[in-house]
């Protein structure tokens, strides 16, 4: 008689090191879709100038890891803090949250949870970098930019169809709110590739 135990399934491998998650906020307000991008302007006016210093810095740090093979731990930290904070923003401004985001500026890379119901968790790789992806970097990523075009398109539409449901209902079409969210989640991941925080290649994926 057999008696081999079938294989169970195969366990996850280990979370990419840039992850994003939103708790549902049930039923919102049906004011807010149409004015919450109003209210975010500030945070975008705010993020307009972290972008400007964060590209410039990633600049830096393409040529510190191509030259020493390491990411300093305070060019990680200001990279942190931009990728958390586009998330929070564009969280708000996306209305998946009634919650105001704080004007805070944390450089460390575990989420300091000050923004209730929005995770952002990054694990930046400081030693051991691999110099010859960090030098296409800027060539590798662009197949996940060419994504991201048409992802974004999508999920404009998506928040217009999830305006008018919150219009009507109150609450978020659970469908369209994941695929918002999973937009956001896969920008976080090349955003960090990007920004030269992780040497690992994003995955094509919502998830």
């Amino acid at each position: 008689m057999d008696t081999t135990v079938p294989a169970g399934p195969a366990s996850p491998g280990p979370a990419y090191p840039a992850t994003y998650e939103v708790d549902d906020a049930g039923a919102i307000d049906r004011w807010r879709p149409f004015v919450q991008w109003l209210l975010a302007i500030p945070h975008f006016v705010v993020l307009y100038v972290l972008g400007i210093v964060s590209n410039v810095l990633a600049f830096v740090s393409w040529f510190v890891i191509l030259f020493t093979g390491k990411l300093p731990d305070s060019l990680a930290g200001w990279q942190n803090l931009y990728v958390r904070y586009t998330n929070r923003a564009t969280t708000y401004a996306d209305f998946l949250r009634e919650e105001y985001p704080p004007f805070t500026f944390d450089l460390t890379a575990p989420d300091p949870g000050d923004y209730p119901g929005v995770r952002t968790e990054l694990g930046p790789e400081l030693d051991g970098r691999n110099r010859l992806t960090v030098g296409f970097r800027f060539i590798l990523v662009i197949p996940h930019l060419i994504c991201l075009f048409f992802l974004y398109i999508a999920a404009w539409v998506a928040l217009v169809v999830g305006a008018f449901a919150i219009l009507f209902t109150g609450t978020w079409p659970e469908g369209l709110r994941e695929f918002v969210i999973g937009v956001t989640r896969w920008n976080t991941r090349v955003l960090a590739y990007h920004l030269l925080l992780v040497d690992e290649y994003p995955p094509f994926s919502l998830e």
